[in-house]
Parts: structure tokens; C-alpha cells; sequence
């Protein structure tokens, strides 16, 4: 099994970024705390940030075709990309939307998201233990799907 962990824009700023919302790991702690769980679901994952949304859509073309899921964090882009939330329709794979901190809680613009209707499920709020969350879950619907 493959799994896409795709990180929008400002999360390479992770562990310099307001630590009290986002927490204090960097984006290469992340990483590793999600390949550590996929190793042990004898699953592959390929992670992926981009601040820019072409390359984040560039990404998604290139490498949906030969994954089974994907995890993104879309960051801002979430709230206003179609091109992206058109990609990832196009991939025909689950998807999992997660945000670091609870966006339900913060400004009313983050709390809509153009991603969301097209994904599994949204893990909002948890920190970086959404992106394993997220990838547990994908990993079990994809297996009972066989």
C-alpha cells in the first residue's frame, strides 16, 4: 500500500511557527513520526510540502495514479483552492484532510474548507497525531475494500 502525506504552504515553518497553535515539532519530526506508523502497517508514504499550489497539483497528477490514499494538510490553500480540491477529485483514492490546530475554532474563514466535501474524513485539532490518525484510518478502509 502507498499512501501521499501532501503538507501545504507555511508548514516547512513547523516548530518556528507559533508553537502554542501548531506545536513544536518541525516538518521532518512529522515525517518521521508518520513513516515510523507506516512502517509498522507495512505501508509506503511518500511526503511531499509545497507553498506553492501548482507544485502541490503537479505533485498530486504525478503520483496519484500509483498511490491508495492521501493525507493532506492543505493549510490556506483549504480554504480557497479549486484547482487543488480538483485534483484531488481526480485522483479516484480516499483522501484525508488534517489540520494541525482545531480551525472550528479559530477565525470564521478558516472554518470553511473546499476540500473538505470531497474527502473521507477531516482530523482537526490533534496536532500532528492527525496525520497518524489519518493514515490509520485510510490504511484500514483501503484494506477492508481489498
Amino acid at each position: 500500500m502507498r499512501v501521499l502525506v501532501i503538507h501545504g504552504p507555511n508548514l516547512n515553518m513547523l516548530g518556528r511557527r507559533d508553537p502554542e497553535l501548531y506545536g513544536t515539532q518541525t516538518l521532518a519530526d512529522i515525517n518521521g513520526l508518520i513513516e515510523a506508523r507506516a512502517k509498522e502497517l507495512d505501508t509506503q508514504v511518500e511526503c511531499f510540502q509545497a507553498n506553492g499550489e501548482g507544485a502541490i497539483i503537479d505533485f498530486i497528477q504525478a503520483n496519484a495514479s500509483g498511490a491508495d490514499a492521501i493525507i493532506i494538510n492543505p493549510g490556506a490553500f483549504g480554504h480557497y483552492s479549486y484547482a487543488i480540491h480538483d485534483a484531488l477529485l481526480d485522483s479516484n483514492v480516499p483522501i484525508a484532510e488534517v489540520h494541525l490546530s482545531n480551525v472550528f475554532s479559530r477565525d470564521q474563514w478558516r472554518r470553511t474548507s473546499v476540500i473538505s466535501p470531497i474527502v473521507r474524513g477531516v482530523v482537526s485539532g490533534f496536532g500532528w497525531r492527525g496525520y497518524v490518525a489519518a493514515l490509520e484510518m485510510l490504511v484500514a478502509l483501503v484494506r477492508e475494500k481489498g
